[in-house]
């Protein structure tokens, strides 16, 4: 909302700004018309152009000044958002191919292995609640279902299957939302959010019992929408965690990425326990970019990062969360910058939530929501939503989060082109990952969808 207000008070002093301007050209007198005495040729005042350079001079001037001011508007005050498309980040587009054709033929030639089920159970962000205004209707894809998500004119976000049960319309596709209930655009059936109960058909005197559309569990916490999925149908076991400060407004919305990785959800939270890979793939400087063909270059080597993290499971009753503590050292020119040491505590809420906590002396306090959500079985939508302390100018968690941001690049190189082993060859180095994958296989259960090939499709 804060920023919201922000962006409306911006777009009403740029179009006084125009107004003004548009005002002051219309009545803008040449100089020269006093200065030189004669001024114009009397042709040119025939015509109507005398003034004329002048006035285009200001009208440049304006425009120039306009474009600097909202350019200055974003950097200091805008949230930072970088939304990735899913060939966009990843793949080598090499001898003329396109990166979408790349892409492709990764995906078409790469090895999947022997996978774990594909949609573990537990807690997935579905959308961030600004993103939700009241009255909307969204169309999201999730765990392989098409859903609708609305929020009601009572302002709670409802999340229910897309797909009419009368007909098949598509109820995010010019579905409107009535009071607490989104109407099929097709033939007008109402089905209430709450429970997904059909309670109104315009043209029938009685609606039938059985009228219904699946409804999802979901929440709103965090400044976000999640939906709760077990393959059984369970009710949800656990509950995702309040940050106090983002709900008393302490910290504020400063920015997300996105981005779509084609691995098994398993591949991304396992890199919490994959301590090795930190010092390789990590340590080169955020300025050495993200392609790994370039990041170790020595035109960047002056700058690196130091990592040492830790990675444990929670006991119970949290035993479906786990913990990564990271400090951060930055070293340049062979130099260690102690007023930049960052130390980070990554909380994993399931298989689909985890909290990044941030504390600086300085650069002050906040929270990064790294949130997988399969969309397909070898498709996962990664977001990272920044919330920072509201007295910290937004420069600083925008910072934090483009870092993060360039660093999760790196990442996504290596799962996009990766197989999936499921008997790694480990050294006792590596003895987290597999206490990793016993973990995490607390989120499957017996009846869990896996993925099978059937003649160069998917059926799962």
């Amino acid at each position: 909302m804060e920023n919201s207000r922000a962006s409306l008070l911006f777009k009403a002093a740029a179009v006084a700004a125009i107004g003004l301007t548009a005002t002051f050209v219309m009545l803008v007198q040449d100089p020269s018309n006093t200065l030189l005495g004669g001024g114009y040729p009397e042709l040119w005042r025939r015509t109507g152009l005398a003034g004329a350079p002048t006035r285009a001079a200001a009208c440049i001037f304006a425009g120039v000044f306009l474009l600097a001011m909202g350019w200055l508007y974003r950097l200091l005050f805008a949230p930072l958002e970088l939304l990735r498309g899913v060939d966009e980040v990843g793949y080598i587009a090499e001898d003329g191919r396109s990166r979408a054709q790349a892409a492709n033929e990764v995906r078409r030639r790469r090895k999947t292995g022997e996978l774990p089920p594909v949609y573990p159970n537990g807690w997935y962000r579905v959308l961030d609640s600004h993103m939700l205004e009241r009255g909307d209707v969204k169309s999201v894809t999730v765990l392989g279902q098409q859903v609708a998500v609305f929020r009601g004119q009572d302002g709670k976000a409802y999340v229910v299957d897309a797909y009419c049960p009368h007909l098949g319309a598509n109820l995010a596709v010019g579905g409107r939302v009535v009071g607490g209930c989104i109407e099929c655009p097709f033939h007008g059936w109402q089905f209430r959010g709450v429970d997904g109960k059909c309670v109104k058909i315009p043209y029938a005197d009685k609606v039938p019992e059985f009228a219904k559309v699946r409804c999802w569990p979901s929440c709103e916490i965090n400044g976000q929408v999640l939906v709760w999925f077990h393959c059984d149908g369970l009710e949800p076991s656990w509950k995702v965690p309040e940050q106090s400060e983002i709900t008393r407004g302490e910290w504020v919305y400063r920015g997300r990425t996105e981005h779509f990785i084609n691995a098994h959800i398993e591949e991304i939270p396992e890199n919490a326990a994959d301590i090795a890979h930190l010092a390789h793939l990590h340590t080169p400087g955020i300025v050495s970019g993200v392609d790994l063909r370039y990041t170790n270059s020595k035109t960047w080597e002056f700058i690196r990062h130091d990592w040492k993290v830790e990675w444990k499971p929670e006991p119970e009753p949290n035993k479906h969360c786990s913990q990564m503590l990271v400090k951060h050292a930055l070293t340049v020119f062979g130099r260690h910058w102690p007023l930049l040491d960052l130390d980070v505590m990554a909380r994993q809420v399931g298989p689909g939530v985890v909290f990044l906590l941030f504390e600086h002396r300085f650069l002050g306090r906040g929270v990064m929501m790294h949130c997988v959500t399969p969309v397909e079985p070898l498709l996962q939508c990664v977001s990272h939503t920044i919330f920072y302390q509201n007295t910290i100018p937004p420069l600083v968690p925008k910072f934090i989060l483009r870092a993060e941001c360039i660093q999760f690049e790196r990442d996504v190189m290596i799962w996009n082109n990766k197989t999936y082993i499921s008997k790694p060859m480990l050294v006792k180095e590596d003895s987290a990952i597999q206490k990793h994958r016993r973990w995490f296989s607390q989120f499957y259960s017996d009846n869990s969808p896996r993925l099978r090939y059937q003649h160069d499709t998917l059926d799962f």
